[in-house]
């Protein structure tokens, strides 16, 4: 048994459908292809869907003779002498699913993937082409007329673009969910049934949208399309909820329990009313409509009782809706959630009240006296001291030698393997899109600097703008923005952090009214179509012969609120609204308390330490099998590091260090009228008011609208543009592009070396003449120069053991054995095998190739 638990890497990694006249047989083997299952999946039934499993883990031998076997027996029970009675159909990577609609079943297969991070040695791959194959045989298919639509209304979510899954790492739950998990005591996990070994066939799968450094998780429930889906639903569940996740790692570990991870949750969702906007006006901003009286905040209790139990408290809600309007349209919710919040605060323990922050984002922005970004990070400074964040290794000595106030005040929960994030930061405004995806970029910015410093790699939690890492963490949020943004609005984001900073081009408002009337034009004409296939998709509609059909349904109001289907069941308590167990292990969430009901939701199986089903190691580097680096270490990312490196080498490369637009290598080249603007641009950057009219936009569309990334040669919104020289100075022209000698490398080699300079050369190459056996002649020659030899003596030594402390490892007998047998055989001298070496090559050669 392993000393402490781990994740269970899945042992069906690749998958080869193969095709008979009565059955689809499913071979799963592991990356390795030492282990095989077999499924068999049954296509004489047109409308049931039959799966066998015979549990048993096959070699390859003897997948070999079975397929042999079955090839065989197929071809003369259909008398088919010269052909194959097996065929190979299609190979795969992973099972979405089965999906069926008024005919027989289909299985969804995942025919291509691409890895796209790592988090601990658990790789990550990214959907990339899937694969929907009919079940049953031709010969007792019952057609439908309208099995057809349903197919192309199914299809039309592309499983392609932003789904995600893992064999080895849960992406359903946070990295503090997942590392409490492994760090429960054996003790108490040994309790629950155990399996001796994984005997079912089963693949991992999960939906999620994985960013550079973070992850976002997006609600199936109560999921849809902007105007479609607005406030919640009779559970609790909000519109458009996505809890987003910034990872922070030390790459030089690779291991959940050496290693040093650090990570920070926030959630956006809409408000927790029931409300919406009738699209049928052809508006653009359609009226806000409360559909429901809710004097006793029900459906607010709902949705803050499931937050308190999957974060903890406390609960800070940031509201960034519009307070002062002319005509009063979204301080509508505001007020009603403003009473909500009140109401539940009064039954709640002082300590775990919900914290309400109103922020009235839209109108700041377009005073020409106050600074956006600034005010956020006032906020963002508040919310992180009240929630801390995850990291699972105790505070560094140096936080002692240097204490910091902040840190000091940093809130959350200590404990002895490191600090724990208790409570979230709810963020909303009416779409949450544009305004809350730039708040949360600034607590997150905060949040980001605390875990810099928890890991030792800045002096103090502060990162200031027009640094590398802040561009490339702008970088990130805005591309997670655009991601979200597409999925919910159907456009881009059209206000991002440069338009809050007040330094975005101007060319950029022609974009931002192209975007803001693609969302129109999708949300009129489009917005139902993709809500159809996403109620088909989760199982929200259920096709069902003799009733209507998806298409025919006047609204799906009915299939998000089960309440108006059947009878209620008895009412919650109008002041103790919160479940008892989670209010009595606050402020930690309660999923992540060690007790009985959650231990039943965990799959305890036993293994050997060395099992393959353990060994993140062998999962990761995998040698037994012939790979690059590039392919191992090299990830795809949507963005380069290159593009925020400074362009020469004299300057300082830390990523923390504040740069001149000029010194970074996303300074983009453009033509005259680029170079003008840029001009212009650099003088009013840091005092010029928004766009005249920014105003317009916000007003036609709010805030939510989208834009388009900039085209090749024209003004970059990544950095400021700077001024560029005219061609026909060809003196100018070669000064930018030829670095002078000394920027380059600190010195200009034309120039003699002085007397200091020759005196600290001669010493180093007298310390390096020191390492080597002379004879006495040459100790004689530099007899002379001997006076000036330094003498050096160590002044520390480190008595731990870790990735930033380590001692000279003590080399055994036998590794000195084996590191002196390696220099003979590279000089030709080989050492006979003994039999344990014989014994393992054969059985080498008999998994691999027999």
């Amino acid at each position: 048994m392993p000393t402490a638990a781990a994740p269970i890497i899945s042992s069906v990694q690749k998958l080869v459908l193969y095709e008979t006249r009565a059955r689809y047989f499913l071979v799963g083997s592991n990356h390795a292809e030492t282990k095989y299952r077999v499924l068999k999946i049954d296509r004489t039934e047109p409308k049931d869907l039959v799966i066998i499993d015979d549990r048993h883990v096959y070699t390859q031998q003897e997948v070999r003779e079975l397929l042999g076997r079955l090839d065989l027996g197929n071809r003369t029970k259909m008398g088919q002498k010269g052909s194959s009675g097996l065929f190979r159909a299609v190979s795969a990577f992973g099972v979405v699913g089965f999906v069926r609609f008024l005919e027989g079943y289909y299985i969804v297969l995942i025919t291509k993937r691409r890895k796209m991070a790592d988090i601990g040695g658990h790789a990550i791959y990214k959907i990339e082409d899937t694969n929907m194959i009919y079940i049953p045989n031709d010969s007792v298919r019952i057609t439908h007329p309208d099995e057809a639509r349903y197919l192309r209304i199914f299809q039309n979510v592309d499983l392609s673009s932003n789904f995600y899954f893992s064999y080895s790492y849960d992406l359903s739950h946070s990295l503090q969910y997942n590392l409490t998990v492994l760090r429960m005591p054996l003790e108490m996990l040994k309790s629950e049934t155990t399996q001796s070994r994984q005997e079912s066939f089963d693949i991992f799968e999960d939906e999620g949208l994985i960013t550079q450094g973070g992850s976002a998780r997006r609600s199936s429930k109560f999921a849809g399309t902007r105007f479609l889906k607005r406030g919640a639903n009779c559970e609790g569940d909000v519109a458009n909820e996505v809890e987003t996740e910034q990872i922070l790692c030390d790459a030089s570990v690779m291991s959940f329990t050496a290693g040093s991870y650090s990570s920070y949750v926030q959630v956006r969702g809409s408000v927790p009313l029931y409300w919406s906007q009738d699209i049928s006006t052809m508006m653009p901003k359609p009226p806000i409509t409360l559909d429901q009286a809710d004097p006793f905040a029900h459906v607010a209790a709902l949705h803050f009782d499931q937050m308190l139990q999957r974060f903890g408290s406390p609960i800070i809600i940031l509201n960034l809706v519009k307070e002062r309007e002319k005509r009063k349209h979204e301080r509508i919710l505001s007020e009603e959630l403003v009473a909500a919040v009140i109401y539940l605060n009064q039954f709640l323990p002082p300590e775990h009240t919900i914290v309400y922050i109103p922020w009235d984002m839209a109108k700041y922005t377009k005073s020409k006296l106050c600074n956006v970004l600034d005010r956020l990070n006032v906020i963002a400074e508040s919310v992180v001291k009240k929630t801390g964040f995850f990291v699972n290794r105790p505070d560094s000595y140096c936080s002692i030698l240097r204490p910091d106030e902040k840190w000091n005040e940093l809130g959350g929960c200590v404990i002895s393997t490191g600090r724990l994030q208790t409570g979230i930061l709810r963020t909303n405004c009416v779409d949450c899109l544009d305004r809350t995806n730039t708040a949360q970029f600034m607590v997150g910015k905060c949040a980001l600097a605390y875990q810099l410093f928890s890991l030792g790699l800045i002096d103090k939690p502060n990162l200031q703008f027009d640094t590398d890492a802040v561009r490339l963490f702008e970088e990130l949020y805005e591309d997670h923005g655009d991601t979200l943004s597409l999925q919910y609005g159907g456009s881009q984001l059209v206000h991002r952090v440069k338009t809050y900073r007040k330094i975005a081009p101007w060319t950029q408002h022609s974009k931002d009214i192209m975007q803001t009337l693609s969302r129109y034009y999708s949300n009129a004409f489009s917005d139902a179509d993709r809500q159809d296939s996403i109620n088909l998709f989760l199982g929200v509609f259920h096709p069902t012969e003799g009733k209507p059909h998806l298409w025919e349904l006047p609204t799906d109001f009915y299939l998000h609120h089960k309440n108006t289907m059947r009878l209620l069941p008895t009412r919650r308590s109008y002041t103790h609204w919160w479940t008892p167990e989670v209010i009595k292990h606050l402020p930690l969430p309660y999923d992540e308390v060690i007790c009985a009901a959650n231990l039943k939701k965990l799959i305890v199986k036993k293994f050997h330490r060395y099992e393959e089903e353990i060994d993140i190691h062998n999962e990761f580097f995998r040698p037994y099998e012939l790979s690059s680096f590039d392919d191992t270490f090299c990830l795809a990312m949507t963005s380069s590091a290159r593009d925020f490196m400074p362009k020469t080498v004299g300057i300082d490369p830390s990523p923390f260090t504040v740069r001149k637009p000029d010194e970074t290598g996303k300074s983009v080249l453009g033509n005259k009228s680029n170079r003008e603007e840029a001009i212009l641009q650099r003088k009013t950057a840091a005092s010029a008011p928004p766009p005249p009219s920014e105003e317009a936009v916000s007003s036609s569309s709010e805030d939510d609208s989208g834009t388009d990334r900039e085209e090749e040669g024209s003004v970059s919104q990544r950095s400021t543009p700077v001024k560029m020289t005219d061609t026909g100075d060809s003196a100018k022209v070669t000064e930018n592009v030829v670095q002078p000698m000394k920027e380059v490398y600190g010195i200009n080699l034309s120039d003699g070396l002085s007397e200091e300079d020759f005196s600290i050369y001669s010493r180093f190459v007298q310390l390096g003449q020191s390492q080597h056996k002379q004879d006495k002649s040459s100790q004689q020659l530099c007899s002379r120069c001997s006076d000036g030899v330094i003498k050096l003596t160590p002044i520390s030594a480190f008595s731990q053991d870790n990735i930033y402390e380590v001692q000279p490892p003590r080399v055994d007998t036998k590794s000195t054995e084996i590191f002196q047998a390696h220099i003979q055989a590279s000089q030709g001298i080989m050492q006979p095998l003994g039999k344990e070496d014989t014994y393992m090559y054969r059985e080498y050669i008999r998994n691999r190739y027999l």
